[in-house]
Parts: C-alpha cells; structure tokens; sequence
C-alpha cells in the first residue's frame, strides 16, 4: 500500500464527483494517482496544511454510487436490496455509444416503447413505461429531467447510467414502479486532459465531440463537453441535427465543502417520422425506407437548458449535508403530417391529419439532505433526511387539420408536395397546467451485523395540479398525498455473495383531464423483488438475477366515447418476471456483458373486455443481449475487437387499441454488431463500428397499425479520437 497525502475537501470531492466505477475491469491504485497529484499541488500552491490518510493499493472492490447518483449516498451496490446495473464510461465506450437509448439496450428488462416521431427517447422498464407526453423518466446527477421536453439524450458528457429497477419512490416520489435510470455526468477535474473526436459514416452522418477539463486556479476547476451532430437516415426525407454544450465548474471552498454548478443546452432539429404502415395488420408491404410525412413540413426543433448547483458540505467524517437546486426550461415547435387510417374502403390510400406543435416547460426544483451515521446497540445506522420541492409549468398549444382530400396519399406510390390545408382558426389543445410537489423523506440502512443489512424508508408527498384549458376558459384543480414506504433485508454469506429481498409501493400523478374536464386520480404500484448478487473477490466479474412482482393501478386507458382524444383511469396492470445482468473481465483482456429478462407485463383490468390479460404493448416476453470485447496488442500498440448480439421476443403492437381489429404483433428480431479500436500510443485511438451486420429489416416499436417504427438498416461508423 501507498501513503497519500488528501484534505478532507478531497474526500468528499471523490464521493461526489466521481464516475461510478468501471464494471469492465479491476480498479487500481493508479485511478487515484491523478487525484493525489492535483491535491498535492493545491497544497504546493495554498500552503494548507492537509491530513494524512492512507490509501489502499486497490480500490474497493465493489461497485457505488455517487452522492449524486440515483441513491443518494455513496452505498456499495452489493449492499442495496434491488437489483442495479450501472453501466461506466468504459461500456458505453466500448459499445460505441452515443445516446441514452442505445445505452439502455445493453440492460436486461429495457424494451423500447414508441417515441414521438423519433423525437425523444421513451423506454419500458419492467413493462412500464412512464408519461408518453412527455417520453421516459430519467434523471440528470439526481434531478428530475423527464418533466419538460427533451430530444434525444446525447452520451457526450455522460459518465455512467445508473438503472435500479424498482420503485424508487420512496427517495425520489412520483414514478413508474418498474424502475429508475439516472445519469451522473463528467466532472471538472484539477488535471489537465483534453480530447477531440471526430466521426462519420452511413447515411451521411457526421459528428464532432471535446471533453475539455483542468484547474482555473488551485480551488477552482472546469469541465466544457460538446457534441454536434447531423446527417440523413435510413429513411426517405427524415433528416437530424443534434448539437450538445455543458460546461460545468467545480470549487472546492475550503476542506470540507464543495460547490458545483453545470450547464446543458442542447437543440435538436429533427424531421417527424412516425414510420410505416402495418397493412390489415401485417408489416413488409412497404420497405422500411417508405416516409408518409411531407419533408416541406420542415423540423421540429426541441430545445432544453438545465441549470444544476449542488453543494456538498461535511461536519466531520460522520455527518454531512448535500444540497441543490435545478432550473430548466425546455420547448418544442414543428408542423408535422401523419397518417390516421386508410381511406374508407381502401388498402392503398391513407387519410392523413396535419399538426403543429409548440409547448413550452419550465421546472424549477431543489433539495436538501442530511446523512449521518450512528451507532446504537452495537448497530451501524446510516441514515439520510431530506426535504425536496419542485413547480413544473407547462404550456401547450397546437393545431390540426385533417380528413380533407389534399391530405390523402398512395402508400404504394407516395405523391409529396401538395398545397397543405390551412388550420382552423380554434386549436385542438390550448392549456395551461402547473404542478407543484412538496416532500419529506427518511431512510436508514442498517448494519445488523456483519453480514445482515435492513433497509427502512419512507416518504410523504403532498401534490397539487391545476389546468387551465384556455379555449372554453375552465380551470380544473386537485390536490393528492401518497405515503410511500420501502423495506429491504440483504444477507451476504459470503463477501462474494448478497441474497436480497425488498418491498415497496410507488405512485405517479396523472397529468391531463378526462373528456369531462376531471382530473384523474394518480397510478398507485406495488412490488416485491427477490435476488441474489455475486462480486468476484477481484471485482473483476459482478452479476444479479432478480425475481420480481409489480402491479399498478388507476392507469389511464382510452375512453369508450371518444378513444381517439380522451382517456379514463380504469385499468390496471401487472408485471412479473425474471432479470439476470453480467458484467466483467472473465478472462484477461476479454470483457463480456450479458443480460437475458423474462418479462410477462399484461393487463389484469380494463374497461374494455378484450384487452383484459394482453401483454402491454412494445414489451417482450423474451429478451436477451450479449457483447464480448477482446482486447490485444497489435505493432506494441493497444487494440480491441467485439461482437455485439440482440434479441428481441415477439410483442403487442398496439398501445391502445379500441376493438379487436386494431390488435397486431411485431414479429421476434436479432441483430448482430461488430465493433473494434486500435490507438496509435497515449494520443490517437481509432474505432469501426457495424450495427446490424447482416442488414436485417426489424421493426423497433410502433403505437398503432398507422405508426410502427422499423429499426435502421446496416449502419458503418468510423471514428478517430485524439488526447492531448
């Protein structure tokens, strides 16, 4: 072991600031290097006078999660009773990674649920699959970012992707009860690393990254990330523009106390693409590159900026507060022509609606928690109390057109171009809807002994909407409460082994009124999970297989009167399975992660009969992905190569379908990915990646017969990267 000289400051910077740790490869003491360098010429530059602690020559073994992370605290993941997955920059890496929703793909349980047009990323986990006004929940470094409107989540200043499956609510509140995702993101550091990317390949995609970071002064850091991409698609007049800039800075005020603040503006240009067609319910009968949009109608363009400050303080090595606020405004704006229903009477001609959009979000949020460890009755309790807020408003205006003949169009033989109808003068939705939350929340994790770990938490929210429907000029208010208490008990037989159970309720506020203008009562989940854990002694291979059981009810369904426009709170749904994730080096230089998920997610209540025991669309019974990456030396210098292979089970098709003529399958897809690196010394790495090798025609997700989402073609990717 090593002798490292850090200040307090430092300790909590590392909890706080760090990426979670790899799940790829053994950590060593060489991580923390850099950390004791930078602190060791702060000392240089301040004079302070810092305390000696020793540091072991290996990191600990076992994977945590940052303050920042979606747990709060900075608890061993062995130690947690629930099955989580996080997946490290090295992953992402390796994969070639460059969204949220590709990332998800690499977890077990993850199907992908129908996304706006391609606008967003919306994700089912357990089955579950969140507000579809909105896209998927997940958070940003703890913070809600799924109230508002977000594109597509870019990977460039992501650090690690933290999946915890099951409620979350009793430290988070609102939520689907099949599970969390949070994003911790790259942190300033006092080391200087630049790096520049560049890529491009398929369908004319180009994309250019920096990660830019080091010291501003002895106290003070800085981190800027940006991304910008843009190309064309495998699909006909769909065209993307992507662009990301986060800078973030870091202040270490004094030894006990950090301060961080970050910034993300992205902006997204994005054609709206609902996809094919599904012809008496069945799909091929027009290729996957067939678009039924109108590309005079121009981009949608989304618009987000976040502002994040949290600030860590310790008393002493027991007790600290963390605390911190968010500020984030976010829009979207477009025209878009989509296809409704095939033409009374026909099997080639489809009607077609045409809407625009312009919404506008604002939610502000903060927190503030204490931790604190006690030791009572020769039991270690580590305890954590919070408080958080938040006002979410949302703004909504849009219009349609449709069912009028200049609409129409030829599946088989699309004509574009048509003079477009005007719109009527009255939108079809004009609202104005605030939300406000206000909670307290208390957990305490307890070591009963050495081997015997409870878990006790619970939550209060109070809860108030109002919508304001600016045509008929009505305001609709409602005020709900929910308790949500959680409990776990872990037992560890073996410093290699955790056996889990746990217990939990969630619930979800429903947001938008009834067709009488009522506001719905909110979704109300409860889960049961068993599991079992195993941690190498080396770290180097981790893995959990989970059994679990979730039912929610009060969930929305289409209203029998008008299924088209409005929803009733009748139904009722339930999820139970099985999840089995691997990850590690299991042997060297060969990196392998694996994940397979029995999902049986089906409706147990429904106003409508027929719906009753259907699996919720989108969500597979079977699914299962693996990737194996071989690392070598090739000419003295360092290469990799790895193999990528997806399996997606048979799914319902539809997401709310009215009578049975509406129901259809996506059939059971595979897909095989090539990938491979070689970097030229310390500075140069160099990647190729081939998605879908073999050029399969799949189809990813769909909403409706008219809206069905077909997977991209064979897509090469070349990449260069540069260090300095």
């Amino acid at each position: 072991m090593s002798l490292i000289r850090l200040s307090r400051a430092a300790i909590p910077a590392a909890a706080l600031l760090a990426c979670s740790p790899s799940l790829w490869a053994q950590a060593s003491a060489s991580a923390a290097e850099p950390a004791a360098a930078a602190s060791d010429e702060t000392t240089k530059k301040s004079g302070t006078s810092l305390e000696t602690v020793r540091v072991l020559g290996q990191r600990q073994p076992y994977r945590t999660l940052s303050a920042t992370g979606a747990m709060k605290t900075d608890t061993p993941v062995r130690d947690m009773a629930q099955s989580v997955r996080v997946l490290s920059a090295d992953i992402l890496e390796d994969a070639g990674i460059t969204k949220l929703a590709d990332a998800l793909d690499l977890g077990s349980g993850i199907s992908k649920q129908s996304n706006l047009g391609g606008l967003w990323d919306s994700y089912a986990m357990r089955g579950f699959t969140g507000d579809p006004n909105f896209g998927s929940d997940y958070m940003v470094n703890g913070f809600n970012y799924s109230r508002g409107y977000n594109g597509v989540r870019d990977s460039a200043n992501t650090a690690s992707v933290e999946v915890l499956k099951g409620p979350a609510s009793a430290l988070y509140g609102r939520g689907e009860p099949g599970g969390t995702v949070n994003i911790t993101t790259k942190k300033p550091l006092f080391v200087p690393e630049y790096t520049l990317g560049l890529s491009g390949g398929s369908y004319s995609t180009f994309r250019q990254t920096a990660d830019l970071t080091g010291p501003i002064s002895s106290e003070i850091a800085y981190r800027l990330n940006a991304a910008h991409e843009k190309g064309d698609s495998y699909r006909d007049h769909v065209k993307s523009e992507r662009t990301l800039v986060s800078p973030s800075f870091l202040w270490m005020l004094g030894d006990d106390t950090t301060v961080s603040y970050e910034l993300e503006y992205s902006k997204q240009e994005a054609s709206f693409d609902r996809g094919v067609v599904a012809v008496n319910g069945k799909l091929d009968a027009v290729p996957r590159s067939r678009y039924f949009g109108e590309a005079n109608d121009g981009p949608h363009v989304i618009k987000t900026t976040g502002n994040q400050v949290f600030v860590q303080h310790y008393f002493n090595d027991d007790w600290s507060i963390q605390t911190g606020v968010s500020y984030r405004e976010s829009s979207i704006k477009g025209v878009s022509t989509e296809v409704t229903a095939f033409k009374s009477g026909s099997t080639s001609v489809v009607n077609r609606q045409r809407r625009t959009r312009d919404n506008q979000g604002l939610d502000v949020s903060g927190r503030f928690e204490v931790l604190g460890k006690v030791r009572a009755a020769g039991m270690q309790h580590n305890l954590l109390f919070g408080v958080d807020a938040y006002k979410f408003t949302d703004n909504r205006l849009q219009f349609r057109v449709r069912n009028v003949p200049a609409l129409e169009l030829d599946i088989y033989n699309p004509v574009y171009g048509n003079t477009p109808p005007a719109f009527s003068a009255t939108p079809l939705t004009w609202t104005h809807e605030e939300q406000r939350s206000k909670s307290v929340y208390g957990q305490d994790q307890i070591d009963l002994s050495a081997q015997w770990k409870l878990l006790l938490g619970v939550r209060y929210d109070s809860y108030d909407q109002s919508v304001l429907n600016r045509n008929s000029s009505k305001t609709v208010e409602q005020s709900l409460s929910a308790t949500s208490p959680r409990a776990g008990l872990v037992y560890q037989p073996s410093k290699m082994v955790s056996l889990y159970a746990t217990a939990s309720k969630s619930f979800r506020p429903n947001s938008g009124v009834s067709r009488a203008f009522e506001s719905f009562p909110a979704e109300k989940g409860e889960s049961t999970e068993v599991g079992a854990k195993y941690d190498s002694a080396d770290g180097k291979i981790t893995s959990t297989l989970a059994i679990y059981k979730i039912s929610k009810n009060n969930v929305l369904t289409p209203d029998p009167v008008d299924p088209n426009n409005f929803s009733i709170a009748a139904g009722e749904v339930q999820s139970k399975g099985v999840e089995f994730d691997l990850g590690g080096e299991v042997a060297p230089g060969l990196r392998l992660s694996a994940a397979y998920a029995f999902t049986d997610a089906k409706v147990t209540q429904d106003n409508n009969a027929f719906l009753v025991g259907r699996q919720l669309a989108n969500v597979p019974r079977h699914s299962a992905n693996l990737m194996l990456v071989q690392a070598f030396k090739l000419g003295g210098n360092s290469a990799t190569a790895g193999l990528g292979l997806n399996y997606i089970g048979e799914r319902e098709g539809a997401v709310a379908p009215v009578v049975a003529a509406d129901d259809f399958k996506l059939p059971a897809y595979k897909t095989v990915k090539l990938l491979g690196s070689y970097a030229i010394g310390k500075s140069w790495k160099f990647s190729l990646d081939i998605d879908n090798v073999l050029d399969k025609t799949f189809y990813s997700s769909s909403y409706s017969q008219m809206w069905v989402f077909p997977g991209n073609g064979r897509k090469v990717t070349a990449s260069a990267q540069y260090k300095f």
